[in-house]
């Protein structure tokens, strides 16, 4: 069904796109077994008539979220670094550009064809871990915030293996050699994961709430990321949440909130209903990193020769 520059790339890459989707439907398949694993067990266990005493964990569980947080690594070390700089290295760049196809044609239908094969194996596998994850969420070992679910539902895992990619392709255009583009995009994919982590909590406004001293958290906490906790007194002065609790005896606590006025916990935190913009917000910054990385890549070789 294919002819012409689609047939050639189609042609040259056709293993690496074979490998990835077969790598996508194995994970497919596996995400599928998993699913019912666990619906088996709760069900053997009474849930969700009868509460868990703990979140389930499994082998099979750990496996599927490293295997997926690992997989934006893998897109672009094996396939993003090594999209142009082979051609590069083995001469096939300069034999292409002499033909009658522009430079620019040539690299836009490879990235093409790239960029949809991350598409599909990111959306793919995001999709099926979402399935997996919502209904069951309050049995899983991990909190709606942390990587291993954050990252890998909704649209963050395939705009992650989009920029990723995109910055490997990137790495390899400008070292022009295999190996050296590998390694470099090995040490900036762990590089990008590692400040992702530390930025997830800052793409939504934290909220504030008060609620009395000895009482019980209000609803809304019960399913939060809390980033900070304070004691206040009625006119809003703040106190560290130990200030008072620190202290060696009961007696010296209970006098040192009279003291200070404390009369209520203050707790900033993150809802659960915040994860989807937040996840969109964070996707939206990726897809941003993943257009200027390509107009680059576009940019740079119509000015200098492969």
């Amino acid at each position: 069904m294919l002819h012409g520059l689609n047939w050639l790339v189609v042609r040259q890459h056709r293993a690496s796109m074979i490998a990835v989707l077969a790598m996508t439907a194995l994970g497919a398949l596996w995400i599928v077994y998993q699913r019912g694993q666990m619906h088996d067990a709760l069900v053997a266990v009474g849930w969700p008539k009868k509460p868990l005493d703990q979140s389930m964990s499994s082998g099979g569980l750990m496996l599927t979220v490293n295997a997926l947080s690992a997989l934006p690594v893998v897109l672009a070390v094996f396939l993003g670094a090594t999209l142009i700089s082979t051609d590069q290295e083995h001469g096939t760049a300069q034999l292409v550009t002499t033909q009658s196809v522009s430079r620019r044609r040539w690299l836009t239908t490879k990235l093409f064809w790239c960029y949809l094969m991350v598409t599909v194996c990111g959306v793919g596998l995001s999709v099926l871990f979402t399935w997996w994850w919502e209904p069951y969420r309050s049995a899983f070992s991990f909190v709606w915030y942390s990587g291993p679910v954050f990252d890998n539902t909704g649209p963050v895992l395939p705009a992650l293996c989009l920029f990723l990619t995109a910055a490997g392709i990137t790495i390899g255009l400008l070292l022009r050699r295999v190996l050296m583009s590998m390694v470099v995009t090995f040490g900036f994919a762990v590089a990008v994961e590692v400040a992702w982590g530390l930025v997830r909590e800052s793409l939504a406004s934290p909220r504030m709430i008060n609620y009395p001293l000895n009482a019980n958290p209000p609803a809304e906490l019960d399913d939060m990321y809390e980033m900070d906790r304070w004691v206040s007194s009625s006119d809003g002065t703040l106190f560290g949440y130990f200030h008072c609790s620190g202290l060696k005896t009961e007696a010296a606590a209970n006098a040192c909130v009279k003291e200070n006025g404390i009369v209520d916990n203050v707790v900033k935190y993150l809802g659960y209903d915040q994860m989807s913009a937040m996840q969109w917000t964070g996707a939206g910054f990726l897809l941003l990193g993943t257009i200027a990385l390509t107009v680059f890549t576009l940019w740079w070789t119509s000015r200098r020769p492969l």
